[in-house]
């Protein structure tokens, strides 16, 4: 007897055959890591047999497998006509009436459940070749939020079956040899977290720059989560430190305070699922979620990876309305997992030029070519090999040509945005963030992409000539001596504890108060004293910050426990700087016990 529909709290990872990747993992997290702490929300999910039913009619799998055989994928032009047309095919085809029949059936039974009607569920993809260790998939397929009565969720259950020959997906398989016939689709029907009204990102249980482990990466920013998995809004980021979390013990390590220009909403428009909206001004300059959610995040992000054995790859979201919070997806996080431990890799600039922009680096590597100016899908066609593409933000849709960019830049965008993911699996840098790259960069422009200067990514006009030099740390002699470090800049601390070396003997804090703070520690003890454009720009920095001595003492926090592996203890009983007028440390000028909870 064919199953058509399967509920998550049923699934294992075991029937990834069955649901897909996606599906399987929903499954089993809810049936294996619920007890624990872990929250995903409840739903059902069509199976791989209810797909193969549904493109035999009409024998329409025939035609669909004959046409992508003849097609040449690096003609981008021949690969949007196959595309348009095989979803037409699709579009065209009658959804069986057993499967509508046991879709209609299960949203019901899951309205019941949720204890109303016409709730609303997001309709998404999970293709049976899907989240594997060696390639994720991620974002191949398409995914419909707030979808509400039975008739909707048939429809975009249909649209999802159809989107399995987006131009993406056809392109991503070919590149990571899968045959067409070989994948299937699965569709989930999961019920919507409110983070319409709350917030939603993705998280990392390593550092997506230098594959450190003992780090969870959380980025968030307001509304539903499409905005920052697509990049289209630069979102908070937090580190929270795993041994830390472990013992029970305040753990944010880092914090950094995105713009957060839109947000994703539910939209009360007849026939308009979502909307974007402005993200208004007093929310923008405020963490879109609390030290207490980054903890918690950062508590289920390592009961997931303990139960799956690797470091993962989750979206989660917060509910607005119960301050719950919430795993929607998780997979196996495919490119530093697998990068090899003891090689690594240096690059460096030979010059400087003119500096034309800059944002947040992907990567530590360097790349330079002709930029080519990108405004929409439609221009992908200018982009050659070597180019450097430029963009307000890229999309699955921009992946069939990704692959002939030599460095990607982006006005828009966080680290675990689509243009970073891809250019990571790509091994290109990326340089995202930036806010005005289409604006200052021209199309035909000579420009050099550099991410081998920290953090930030910079973009220089010209060819700068560059070296990269690789060694490989398995065919270095031990030590005779014990070698520590000295560390200036803690972006790079995560970095440079892949060296070799047993501990920080020396942190400059001088220079680390002059980036990471950029305010004398006396202007913002005497904040009151300061004139109205020095408290303008004061403001600015501790945008996020309750206040001056806040800012100051919890950016020390944030930064000092950053550094490599055996860092030395820093007693929250340390004396701050103090002001000559008061003679009062700075960690006693108000309450103490708020202000240093997070140096150790």
């Amino acid at each position: 007897m064919t199953e058509r529909v399967l509920w998550l709290d049923d699934l294992r990872l075991t029937d990834l055959h069955s649901v897909g990747g996606k599906n399987a993992s929903l499954g089993e997290m809810i049936g294996g890591l619920s007890q624990l702490g872990v929250s995903v929300p409840t739903g059902f999910a069509t199976t791989a047999e209810a797909f193969r039913e549904f493109v035999a009619h009409g024998q329409v799998h025939e035609r669909i497998f004959a046409r992508l055989a003849a097609l040449d994928i690096d003609d981008v032009d021949a690969l949007t006509r196959a595309g348009q047309e095989i979803r037409g095919w699709v579009a065209e085809t009658p959804m069986p009436a057993a499967l509508e029949a046991e879709i209609r059936t299960a949203y019901a039974t899951l309205c019941q459940r949720a204890g109303g009607s016409n709730i609303a569920v997001a309709v998404r993809s999970s293709a049976t070749a899907e989240d594997l260790p060696d390639a994720s998939f991620a974002g191949q397929q398409e995914t419909y939020l707030n979808v509400t009565g039975a008739d909707d969720v048939v429809a975009k259950v249909k649209e999802v079956f159809a989107s399995l020959y987006n131009d993406r997906a056809i392109t991503y398989r070919v590149h990571h040899g899968f045959k067409h016939e070989d994948v299937y689709l699965s569709a989930g029907v999961q019920i919507m977290v409110r983070s319409d009204v709350g917030a939603s990102g993705v998280l990392f249980t390593l550092d997506t720059e230098s594959g450190f482990r003992d780090a969870v990466f959380i980025t968030s920013s307001y509304g539903l989560g499409e905005t920052v998995v697509q990049g289209a809004v630069n979102p908070d980021e937090f580190y929270a430190y795993k041994p830390a979390l472990n013992a029970g013990r305040p753990s944010i390590i880092r914090r950094s305070l995105g713009d957060k220009q839109i947000r994703m909403t539910y939209s009360d428009r007849p026939g308009e699922r979502v909307r974007t909206e402005p993200v208004p001004e007093e929310l923008r300059k405020k963490f879109s979620i609390s030290d207490a959610d980054v903890e918690e995040l950062g508590r289920q992000a390592l009961k997931i990876e303990q139960h799956y054995g690797r470091p993962m790859d989750i979206e989660w979201a917060k509910d607005g309305i119960t301050g719950k919070i919430y795993i929607v997806q998780a997979r196996p996080e495919t490119v530093k997992s697998r990068a090899h431990a003891t090689q690594i890799e240096r690059f460096h600039l030979s010059g400087k030029g003119p500096l034309v922009c800059e944002g947040r680096a992907i990567g530590h590597k360097i790349g330079s070519g002709v930029a080519r100016v990108i405004r929409s899908v439609d221009e992908m066609g200018k982009l050659n090999p070597g180019d450097v593409l430029v963009a307000d933000m890229t999309d699955p849709d921009w992946e069939p040509v990704m692959k002939r960019a030599s460095a990607i830049v982006t006005n828009r965008g966080g680290r675990t945005c689509h243009a970073a993911i891809i250019a990571r699996e790509l091994g290109v840098p990326a340089v995202v963030g930036c806010n005005n790259a289409t604006r200052t960069i021209s199309d035909g422009q000579e420009v050099t992409v550099s991410c081998a200067e920290g953090d930030t990514g910079l973009i220089y006009a010209g060819l700068l000539p560059f070296e990269c030099i690789t060694a490989d740390l398995g065919d270095m002699p031990p030590a005779p001596l014990k070698v520590m470090m000295n560390v200036a800049n803690p972006e790079r601390a995560f970095d440079f504890s892949m060296l070799p070396n047993q501990g920080v003997g020396l942190a400059r804090l001088e220079m680390i108060i002059a980036s990471h703070i950029g305010v004398h520690p006396r202007a913002l003890l005497e904040y009151d004293r300061q004139d109205a454009d020095t408290k303008r720009k004061i403001d600015e920095r501790m945008a996020g910050y309750a206040s001056p001595v806040d800012f100051y003492v919890d950016r020390l926090a944030e930064e000092l426990p950053a550094s490599p592996r055996h860092l030395r203890r820093i007693r929250s009983s340390c004396v701050c700087p103090t002001s000559s007028r008061t003679n009062t440390p700075i960690s006693s000028a108000a309450d103490s016990t708020s202000r240093t909870r997070r140096i150790r």
